[in-house]
This record gives structure tokens, sequence and C-alpha cells, in this order.
């Protein structure tokens, strides 16, 4: 019992941090982790995107599509296979992501610790 009260910690501590997020830099918890995944490469598929960041094919659909809106990232169509399509980030969003990292995350105690750890 007492790993699920810690588990239950751990959630609300991150659902704290992205109301923060979402408050101070218009964008949700997924949509700032596609972002900081696609800019750590030169372009991501929508199924790599899905698999760094644990998502159903349908949520990152629905992720891809909101900071694509957004001007966060474009599309770019797979040089070898028409088909294929690649996501890559755009100025403004290479700009919000430095803003992110420059800005101190009020993180909770729990959070801060847990990462200091890694």
């Amino acid at each position: 019992m007492e790993k699920l009260c810690k588990i239950r910690d751990l959630q609300r501590a991150v659902n704290m941090v992205e109301a923060h997020i979402e408050k101070k830099f218009g964008i949700s918890l997924n949509e700032g982790m596609a972002l900081c995944s696609i800019s750590k490469s030169e372009k991501l598929s929508s199924g790599e995107i899905g698999e760094m960041l644990g998502l159903t094919p349908s949520n990152t659909s629905k992720v891809i599509k909101s900071i694509e809106e957004k001007g966060l990232i474009i599309r770019e169509i797979g040089a070898k296979d028409k088909r294929q399509m690649y996501f890559i980030i755009t100025e403004k969003g290479q700009e919000l992501i430095g803003g992110m990292e420059c800005c101190e995350l009020e993180l909770p105690v729990l959070l801060n610790d847990f990462l200091q750890k890694k």
C-alpha cells in the first residue's frame, strides 16, 4: 500500500507541474515533452514521438496536431518513402523550449528530490 501512496504523491506533483507549464507557457506537459524530444533529434516520426512519450497512436496524433497548430513544429515528407511523415521543431518551438530551460520551473519538493537523484 505504501508504494501506491507514493505513486499517488508523484502523480499529484506531476499534475502541479503540468498546471504550471500550461499557465506559464501555454502548452501541456505532453506537448512540452514532445517538443523536447523533437528538439533533441533532427526529426522524428509520429511513431517515434509516441514511443518516446509512451502514448497511444491516437494521443500522439492529438499532441502533434496541437503543437503543429501552434506553429511549434512542421511536417516533412520522407525523402525515401513519401508515405512517411516526419516532424521538425520550428524556430518558434525552439524559442519556447529555450525559454523553458532558462526559466526555473516550480517543482514540488518530491519531484525535485526525485530528479536530483538521476
